[in-house]
């Protein structure tokens, strides 16, 4: 049998187990004897940002919890494929785990040479967070609502310009996906990263901008920004007050950030077990939330069959749309 075809078979064992929440010293008593050095956890992205800061705040619960440290890397590069292809490529031991988050499921369609499958070569253990993003405009735009944004847009096509932190990555498509809904036509003017939109957003050099909440909620006090609406189908938590696109008349709109755990392929079921019941445990703690909300994001803590599901949904949602709008990776 060849390597793929273990690889699914494998995966597909393991997509019908689902690991039940239990209290985390079950696992003491389990005689499972994992982690028992330390355990490394990449993070594909750049310390500071909201992967780093999830993936630091579940290191630091797992490491009091085991008695093994976990020590977070930051392997940043190729729009956070880097990381996951060391990942894959290691021992599957649990002993070298990856954060991922919602660029990699865009990642499959866009990247013409792709090293590695995400819904065969990863092993999901759980979703960690979902966050929305947030429309922000700079202020001298003459709207406050997503109404008058789609009525000032309409009546000027192709004047109003987006920035995103790059072509394919998540801020591009969120703006793509609005303007495909709404029926306007926008401009999009990709960056080099996140930091330099936010920049020329609030500098007035663009006008528009999907943001994170953690990248703009400081603007957003300041009144540098004007945020219009949030992305999910819910309203966030770290912004209340602010209406979601749907709500806005933006019908099916749904763009949502999110963060997760995963292992390579081929990690024994009781280890991928233990690792979904204590990650899940250590998201569902009250200080956790307070942390996490930091980002804007809210704790999810699912079983490995729903999050296997859930990222083979991203994938097909992001790759209908790429496909759909014509978009090109660079």
């Amino acid at each position: 049998m060849s390597p793929g075809n273990t690889r699914r078979k494998m995966l597909g064992a393991l997509g019908l187990t689902g690991a039940a929440v239990v209290v985390p010293r079950v696992w003491a008593q389990s005689g499972l004897a994992y982690p028992t050095r330390p355990v490394r956890l990449l993070c594909p992205f750049a310390a500071a940002g909201g992967v780093d800061i999830t993936a630091r705040a579940i290191g630091q619960k797992l490491t009091a919890l085991w008695g093994q440290p976990v020590v977070v890397e930051n392997k940043p590069g190729a729009n956070g494929t880097i990381a996951v292809d060391l990942m894959v490529k290691s021992a599957p031991d649990g002993y070298t785990l990856s954060m991922i988050s919602s660029s990699h499921s865009v990642n499959e369609t866009l990247q013409r040479q792709h090293p590695y499958d995400l819904a065969l070569d990863v092993a999901p253990i759980t979703q960690a967070t979902i966050q929305p993003y947030v429309l922000v405009v700079n202020p001298s735009l003459p709207v406050r609502s997503v109404e008058e944004l789609v009525a000032l847009a309409r009546a000027n096509p192709g004047k109003y310009t987006y920035g995103s932190s790059g072509l394919g990555g998540l801020s591009h498509l969120a703006g793509a996906l609005f303007g495909s809904l709404a029926g306007i036509d926008l401009t999009h003017i990709p960056y080099k990263g996140g930091a330099l939109a936010m920049s020329d957003v609030i500098s007035g050099q663009i006008d528009m901008l999907f943001s994170t909440i953690l990248q703009s909620h400081g603007h957003l006090v300041s009144g540098r920004l004007r945020g219009l609406a949030v992305t999910t189908v819910q309203r966030s938590p770290s912004m209340p007050d602010t209406p979601t696109m749907q709500e806005s008349g933006v019908k099916d709109y749904e763009v949502a950030g999110w963060y997760g755990v995963v292992a390579p392929a081929a990690t024994p079921v009781p280890i991928l077990d233990k690792l979904n019941t204590n990650i899940v445990a250590v998201l569902r703690t009250p200080d956790m939330r307070e942390r996490l909300a930091v980002d804007g994001s809210e704790p999810v803590g699912n079983t490995r069959e729903q999050f296997g599901a859930f990222i083979r949904s991203e994938i097909a949602k992001w790759r209908n749309l790429i496909r759909e709008l014509g978009i090109k990776s660079e």
